[in-house]
């Protein structure tokens, strides 16, 4: 891939691809065309893989997240089909707009279209002030899945900045009923599997629980990540951070408000073309009789799932 494909929601810069590809010691010419080469050939050697033929962009997208790595991006897609098969709760088939939009009645997750100057993205969630109950985490993190795969199908970024916007909710409502397990789970898919690069996490709120939502980060995050978390009291301090311009009408930007974007985002994963993604990528899991006892030792414990390592403070 030469140029990045234009997409209905993501917008990339005219030096994106460069950039980045830069970035990563890979700009040569044909020296990605090569990374991915290694890549699928090693894949198609994987006994215990279902599916041996994701297309290309994907690769590249694992390539670029692992930092040019070739070895890291051969861990991600491992860990990302044998999740599948060990936490399968969090994958199958799922229409978002049909099955879980009443999700979006108690919080919005939307990736901005615009990059920054870094090349970055920017997620926002927002929640709202809704009756929320503790087994709808669950559902939530499904509608992430076809989120996250999608990314990994279209985008081209060097990470992710996210915004957890608790201003106009009551944070202790959603605090009280996570699920530690479940959330660690789904960072790990989220991180470890689907290789998103986690650039800084910018929580705004006024709540003084500050040290319980510290104390949770902590717990669920790899301490280099746990780093970059971030409180800010309004979204004005936001600006500090990331230009106006790139965040929606709602927080003063130039962009569409949350409730458009969001229903952007309801019907490009919930279009045919997505939904037949889905359908194809959810079979990309593992036969664990096929793998060497040594490999899944070697990438797999402690993964949560696996509960042979795990530790919950």
């Amino acid at each position: 891939m030469e140029f990045i494909p234009k997409d209905r929601i993501f917008e990339s810069k005219p030096d994106t691809l460069q950039y980045i590809r830069k970035q990563h010691n890979l700009e040569k010419p044909g020296q990605m065309k090569e990374s991915i080469k290694i890549l699928r050939d090693w894949v198609s050697k994987q006994s215990h893989f279902k599916k041996k033929d994701f297309i290309d962009h994907y690769y590249e997208f694992m390539i670029i997240s692992c930092k040019g790595s070739i070895e890291r991006a051969k861990s991600c897609i491992d860990k990302m089909c044998t999740m599948r098969t060990l936490l399968p709760q969090y994958f199958g088939y799922c229409n978002v707009k049909k099955e879980f939009r009443y999700i979006f009645d108690i919080v919005y997750t939307v990736i901005m279209p615009k990059l920054t100057d870094d090349h970055h993205r920017v997620e926002i969630l927002k929640f709202h002030d809704a009756d929320f109950k503790a087994s709808q985490y669950m559902d939530y993190f499904k509608t992430t899945v076809p989120l996250c795969e999608y990314i990994c199908a279209h985008d081209y970024m060097d990470g992710i900045i996210m915004i957890l916007d608790f201003s106009e909710a009551n944070i202790m409502n959603y605090i009280s009923k996570v699920n530690p397990i479940e959330l660690k789970q789904a960072m790990c898919l989220y991180i470890d599997g689907y290789g998103l690069r986690i650039k800084a996490i910018r929580l705004v709120t006024t709540s003084k629980f500050i040290d319980i939502i510290i104390s949770i980060a902590k717990q669920v995050l790899n301490p280099k990540v746990a780093e970059r978390f971030h409180i800010h009291k309004s979204i004005e301090e936001l600006y500090d951070h990331i230009p106006k311009r790139l965040l929606p009408k709602d927080y003063g930007g130039d962009e569409p408000s949350l409730k458009e974007l969001q229903m952007n985002w309801l019907d490009a994963l919930s279009s045919e073309e997505h939904l037949e993604y889905m359908r194809e990528i959810n079979e990309a899991c593992t036969d664990e009789d096929y793998r060497r006892r040594d490999n899944f030792n070697e990438h797999c414990a402690g993964m949560p799932g696996t509960f042979r390592l795990l530790s919950v403070d």
